[in-house]
């Protein structure tokens, strides 16, 4: 079995691989003229790299989104490809979400602010019965958020396109599901993948559909959230109390194009925090493990969990 690698990190991929398969030969891209593998591991290749490796068996895409893998021009639709699911990234972002519902349900941003202002003024605690979250993807690695913020004590919503069942998340599906959740939170987690139907889902109207004062929190895909209703929805958030009815606050982590430019708003609007895509980095130990895992099952001709490419995950 020939492997190639195509990633920043692709040393460090090299090594924790051929521990891994020690009958494998395991190179990096453009280190000995890349001759032809048999399955490529990779996160965002070249369309170059496909023109090159015209017999792939395989793909297994180094994360848990796929859209840039599948708006690759030179991407071969026939061959399977088996993404990263949750491989340690799961307990990082529900990290991630923690702190952002936390930071809002306690108030921290607008301690934030008063300090900036050298105001000392103490906000009263809404308790967690009372704040609602409702987390809009229930795959592998929002349902690990959805269950690690009802293990902390809030009431939590789920949405997903298809119906489902999870023992301390009230579930919702389809149009009137999400209308339903959006009614009923006050602060919405984004984890759904990118797709024709998820870009921009988070727009005008849901905003709208929100209750005043909510928050937003996003580690999953830029393309979720239409910027311009956003901002629209913060206002120019200047002073407390004259944004009512407005949106409260966003913690972004994701971006439609990244690294997010200098001269975008979202940089500067005080109800805004910016992360540099770092909500859930893939852990190596066992982002590789489950690497090593779906190449020898598809090296021995076995069933592995593929990605529908027309639904987008």
């Amino acid at each position: 079995m020939r492997v190639l690698i195509y990633h920043r990190d692709g040393e460090a991929w090299r090594d924790v691989l051929r521990a891994r398969l020690p009958e494998a030969s395991v190179e990096i891209a453009g280190e000995s003229g890349n001759p032809q593998a048999d399955f490529l591991v990779a996160w965002k290749p070249p369309a170059s790299l496909f023109e090159e490796q015209t017999r792939l068996k395989g793909i297994v895409n180094l994360g848990a989104g796929v859209d840039a893998l599948l708006q690759n021009p030179a991407l071969p639709r026939e061959t399977p490809i088996v993404k990263l699911r949750d491989a340690g990234m799961g307990e990082l972002i529900a990290d991630y979400v923690r702190y952002g519902v936390f930071h809002f349900q306690r108030d921290f941003d607008r301690y934030r602010r008063q300090q900036a202002a050298c105001e000392w003024r103490e906000f009263d605690v809404v308790d967690k019965d009372d704040w609602g979250v409702g987390v809009l993807g229930l795959g592998a690695i929002g349902t690990r958020v959805a269950e690690a913020l009802a293990a902390d004590g809030f009431p939590v919503h789920g949405w997903s396109r298809s119906p489902k069942q999870l023992e301390t998340i009230t579930c919702h599906d389809g149009d009137d599901g999400l209308d339903a959740l959006l009614g009923q939170v006050r602060t919405l987690v984004t984890l759904l993948p990118d797709t024709p139907a998820t870009r921009q889902i988070v727009n005008r109207d849901t905003l709208a559909k929100l209750a005043p004062g909510a928050s937003l929190i996003n580690p999953g895909r830029g393309t979720l959230i239409d910027e311009a209703a956003l901002l629209e929805a913060l206002g120019d958030g200047e002073r407390e109390g004259e944004d009512e009815g407005r949106l409260r606050g966003a913690l972004l982590d994701a971006f439609p194009t990244e690294p997010l430019a200098a001269d975008s708003p979202l940089w500067t609007h005080p109800r805004i925090l910016v992360t540099p895509h770092m909500a859930g980095p893939t852990p190596l130990g066992a982002a590789a493990d489950q690497v090593a895992d779906a190449l020898a099952a598809m090296a021995r001709g076995e069933p592995v969990k593929t990605i529908d490419p027309d639904a987008g995950y």
